[in-house]
């Protein structure tokens, strides 16, 4: 090994700046908070100041000290990382347990030239690494070499991978990618309310900028009684007008805030298959260069949503040993009909279901007690309102509850099943949305029956197959099949030795 591989390396010195640039917007809301407060009276301002600046010197000089002190090592085995100001904290994660090495580069880091190098172990949180931030040719050299040696290759090479690799890996076959214009329009599907829920979370800040006691349930009922009153004097038109406008900037609010979290975090979405798996890049405030090896797939996921499917858009997941940033599920094709999700499909070693595919039902006693179980309650609320409100009352819950009976036995006709082929195991359910997972036989860890006090006395059980990085079942089988396809199940995993895979 190189000494020049093996000798202790700092990330990139201006990681320092980011991390001032940091404390400088961690600085920005206390600041304002005592500005507008009555902190330091006629002098809140200087303060306000004063506070600030102490802040930016503080976090700078931390960054800048844990800059200094946090040094990595690309040994001949591991991966080494020392970190700490005060305490110091050793890490080494060896080539065999890194399953990938992911490139992240938020907006601050990209002006930089500077990329954050994830190596992920599958295990997620504190078992993976992240140096950030390095530039974009040692990232690009980090996550060669150590993909180099995770595979097992020449120790010659070591040499070669020394010097700066290309800052770009050898582009593949493009498999799926997003326009502006198919952007958009999956952006118009994501209709999201939240921004709502980040002005609830600003409001418990309110009372430091306004002298209005926000939280004081007196305020606002003399502010309601006085909307009342101006309400009343606008006339019926007026009110119904000023009704549909509300609801029409609601609308607006909703689609404007899913088409901007859409935007910023798929733009650019890109998905190839190259010589060392699936790599997909995508964001527009940080960029995310993510590959993922073809044998770490362990099933697929294919998702709508109850409006996008009428419109027959579906979103493809691997299920993956690699973690992300969002779910141990990577989304590799979020807006795209099924024709394109087939060749991807295909691609990572998988078929999706055909006219041949052999599709059974869950059993008829679960069935049953689903329905009965989707109704329960309503009938209880009827129950209720038959012996103390009003005559008619109690058929309100009990309409509800024939109409939750009758969805559940429609989800049953039509979208729960199950199949198994050759090599595969399929699973769907959902009334308005169809959930599909496909998973390989072969790469199932564990297959277990599990049976609840009713289940064992009406005879159906639940198949949990064990699946690395998610989970998969099948519900309401009858006791039988689920033992029948347990059989299948492991009948393929005892006859393969994995010692040569």
């Amino acid at each position: 090994m190189s000494s020049h591989l093996s000798t202790p390396r700092r990330t990139a010195p201006t990681s320092v700046v980011i991390g001032a640039l940091g404390s400088v917007q961690n600085a920005i809301l206390p600041a304002l908070a005592i500005a507008f407060s009555g902190i330091g009276g006629s002098g809140r301002f200087g303060v306000a100041i004063a506070v600030a600046a102490a802040a930016i010197v503080i976090g700078t000089g931390l960054a800048y000290l844990g800059w200094r002190r946090l040094t990595y090592v690309v040994g001949e085995a591991d991966i080494r990382v020392e970190s700490g100001i005060v305490s110091r904290a050793a890490r080494s994660v060896p080539y065999e347990r890194i399953q990938d090495v992911s490139l992240a580069e938020p907006l601050l880091a990209r002006l930089f030239g500077l990329v954050a190098v994830k190596f992920e172990t599958g295990a997620g949180g504190s078992e993976d690494i992240t140096l950030a931030y390095v530039t974009t040719a040692e990232g690009s050299r980090l996550r060669q070499l150590v993909r180099e040696r995770r595979d097992e290759e020449a120790v010659a090479k070591a040499a070669a991978l020394a010097a700066p690799a290309p800052s770009e890996e050898p582009a593949g076959q493009v498999l799926f990618q997003m326009s502006p214009q198919r952007l958009i329009t999956f952006g118009l599907f994501e209709f999201s309310l939240a921004v709502f829920a980040v002005l609830l979370g600003l409001l418990q800040y309110a009372d430091n900028f306004v002298d209005i006691s926000l939280w004081d349930a007196r305020v606002w009922e003399r502010w309601l009684s006085e909307q009342s009153t101006w309400v009343a004097r606008i006339g019926p038109a007026a009110q119904v007008v000023g009704a549909i406008a509300a609801v029409f900037v609601l609308v607006v609010i909703g689609f404007a805030t899913g088409l901007l979290r859409t935007i910023t975090r798929d733009w650019g979405f890109v998905l190839e298959r190259t010589a060392r798996g699936f790599r997909r890049r995508r964001g527009l405030f940080t960029r995310t260069d993510v590959v993922m090896p073809v044998h770490r797939v362990q099933a697929l996921a294919i998702t709508t949503g109850p409006l996008r499917y009428r419109f027959g858009w579906r979103s493809l997941s691997f299920v993956s040993l690699a973690s992300d940033n969002e779910s141990a599920s990577h989304a590799v094709a979020p807006f795209a009909r099924i024709e394109e999700i087939a060749p991807i499909a295909s691609a990572a070693g998988f078929h999706l279901p055909d006219e041949a595919t052999g599709w059974q039902r869950s059993s008829i006693a679960y069935r049953t007690d689903k329905a009965i179980g989707a109704a329960l309650l309503f009938v209880v609320v009827a129950g209720v309102l038959a012996l103390f409100a009003p005559a008619g009352w109690f058929l309100i819950p009990l309409g509800a509850a024939l109409v939750a009976a009758a969805l559940s036995l429609y989800e049953w006709e039509l979208r729960r099943r199950h199949a198994i082929d050759d090599s595969q195991i399929f699973a769907m359910h959902g009334l308005l949305a169809p959930q599909l997972q496909i998973a390989t036989r072969l790469k199932l860890h564990s297959v277990e029956i599990a049976q609840g006090p009713l289940a064992r006395l009406r005879g159906y059980a639940t198949l949990h197959l064990g699946l690395g990085g998610g989970e998969m079942a099948i519900r309401g089988l009858p006791l039988a099949r689920a033992r029948e396809l347990r059989a299948k199940i492991l009948t393929t995993i005892t006859a393969t030795d994995f010692a040569h895979i």
